[in-house]
């Protein structure tokens, strides 16, 4: 559930000027979470937002993007532990992952904007990549590798 709180915040300061916890609190509750002021509090700090001016001088939650460097780093981490094996099925790429660590895996390639990649479906420990070409699935098993044996 926090999990899909902390989500859905990040789409509401996204899509909207929030400039006070209680209009989180507000627009939480309207999308279905029940919340109060201080369970928003306490997602505003572990999500590290910041504020920031918007239109009109008017200050906003905002999400502070850390270094790219630093958040493929830790992408790569997630990507290295729970990788097994892959295999290409023509223009779809399988990979094996640790038991559990199929979502993690997922959202480490998503997080890594390969432009081949289309997207992912994990499951619990096998992970379908929908890639544009069999020639970009070749090509993305090869960046992988790379990444794998810490060539990057």
């Amino acid at each position: 559930m926090k999990t899909e709180r902390h989500s859905k915040i990040v789409e509401l300061i996204g899509r909207y000027e929030i400039e006070t916890q209680e209009e989180l609190a507000k627009k939480l509750n309207e999308a279905g979470f029940r919340v109060t002021q201080a369970t928003v509090s306490r997602d505003i700090r572990e999500l590290k937002l910041s504020k920031a001016t918007g239109a009109g001088g008017r200050q906003k939650y905002i999400v502070l993007q850390k270094k790219e460097d630093e958040m493929n780093e830790k992408y790569i981490r997630v990507l290295r532990d729970g990788f097994l094996s892959m295999d290409m099925a023509q223009n779809i790429l399988v990979l094996k992952t640790v038991s559990g660590m199929a979502m993690a895996v997922a959202a480490a390639l998503d997080e890594l904007h390969f432009h081949e990649i289309v997207g992912c479906i994990a499951g619990d420990d096998t992970i379908l990549c929908a890639v544009r070409s069999v020639d970009d699935t070749i090509l993305v098993m090869e960046k992988l590798r790379k990444i794998l044996d810490g060539r990057t």
